[in-house]
């Protein structure tokens, strides 16, 4: 079972297998069943300012791994957006001209 691409299996989990166990064990996947979740003390709740500034936090260290781009790099984007916006205005507006012709000559 460990030769696959990617697996997690340990040694203890093919022992497990070939004896029959439930690789689930009661309790959601602790080994020692529910015992142990009912030592587990609960997790103390936050008031909201704390999980306002965990937030900010948060989301200070997720814009600190962004990688910016170069001020040519910016550049060379925004230039190709824009002309690429210019090429598909030019493109929709002939077509328009062109659709507006053909109903004309339709309907009159």
């Amino acid at each position: 079972m460990t030769e696959a691409h990617g697996s997690t299996a340990t040694p203890e989990d093919e022992r497990s297998d070939e004896l029959g166990v439930d690789e689930t064990p009661p309790g959601g996947g602790n080994r020692r069943g529910r015992r142990a979740q009912a030592e587990k003390p609960e997790p103390r709740k936050r008031g909201i300012f704390a999980r306002l500034a965990l937030f900010y936090r948060q989301i200070v260290a997720e814009l600190r791994k962004v990688v910016w781009p170069t001020r040519n790099e910016l550049i060379t984007y925004t230039t190709v957006v824009i002309v690429f916006c210019l090429i598909i205005i030019g493109i929709v507006y002939v077509l328009d001209l062109g659709f507006s012709k053909a109903a004309l000559e339709v309907f009159g």
